[in-house]
């Protein structure tokens, strides 16, 4: 009888699904403080973490973090640097300096909201609104909104749009640290009305992507030394075709991408498949790393 008795538990043990495994955006995500570690990108821009993180003062000479509320002015050591002295840059152009928007976590990792990248402490949002003063009050930062420089149609800039913008987005392309820079089509097409065989080293950094019309994401390339952080691919340079992006595929995103063709009569395409956002991630999504920078105090 004990033996069948333990046979029965031994089976329903078996059978018993297995716990889930918590979402790796709900462990990163309530985690305040950054690991007491060496700092280190571990993983890709979408799926990993980053160890010893570097908080961004609130109020800088030159800028001022947004939503502080969301603990997302976290980067590593060199992205802290470069927000410094490229915020310290657009003085030259008009603005006192620059809103600051999301980097990312204390300790990186995937976001239970918003982001699907953003999480190895190299990218960074600045917003598209120029300062209007950088003594804005932590009630004010979580009030005030940034602008659109987009029109309505998605197809062309708006009134919003300066030349100082053009001269702040070269000006951060220009930087060696800076591996790519993303904002709403129209801006890129914009820049391209102008542009000579000169300026392709740093307009080929400017990459065209739907939802940047508020903000511009800088992309910093992976830190000499951190040997886990994973390169971008491709290269900027393989996207553009080694020229400035100025081409077909560009146009692409204010024309198909706007009006995609109709299907024909009774035909239906077949559905794409569905991807996993990174909310979804748990750890064993994530580089083994991860698990210690989680772990450590």
């Amino acid at each position: 009888m004990a033996r069948i008795l333990t046979g029965l538990i031994l089976g329903l043990a078996l059978a018993a699904p297995a716990a889930a495994e918590p979402n790796a955006s709900a462990l990163f995500g309530a985690k305040a403080r950054p690991s007491a570690q060496q700092p280190a990108a571990i993983g890709s821009y979408a799926r990993g973490c980053a160890a010893g993180l570097v908080e961004l003062p609130e109020t800088g000479p030159t800028w001022q973090a947004m939503r502080l509320s969301r603990n997302r002015n976290w980067g590593h050591p060199e992205t802290i640097a470069f927000i410094r002295r490229f915020s310290a840059e657009a003085t030259r152009y008009g603005w006192p300096g620059l809103y600051i928007g999301d980097i990312s976590q204390p300790r990186g990792g995937p976001m239970t909201s918003g982001h699907s990248s953003h999480q190895i402490g190299l990218d960074i949002d600045i917003w598209m609104l120029p300062p209007r003063r950088l003594n804005l009050s932590r009630a004010e930062r979580e009030k005030i909104s940034s602008i659109s420089v987009r029109s309505q149609d998605q197809r062309r800039v708006n009134g919003n749009y300066t030349r100082a913008h053009a001269a702040i987005l070269r000006a951060a392309a220009m930087d060696p640290a800076v591996d790519r820079i993303f904002v709403t089509p129209p801006v890129k097409i914009e820049l391209c009305k102008t542009a000579t065989r000169a300026d392709t080293p740093w307009l080929q950094k400017i990459r065209p992507l739907y939802g940047h019309d508020t903000h511009f994401h800088v992309r910093l390339k992976c830190p000499a030394g951190d040997r886990h952080c994973e390169t971008q691919r491709p290269t900027v340079a393989d996207l553009s075709r080694g020229g400035n992006g100025c081409d077909e595929t560009l146009t692409w995103w204010v024309t198909e991408y706007l009006d995609p063709p109709k299907a024909r009569p009774g035909t239906k395409p077949p559905p794409a498949p569905k991807e996993r956002h990174p909310r979804e991630f748990t750890m064993a999504d994530l580089p083994a790393q991860c698990r210690s920078v989680l772990a450590a105090d």
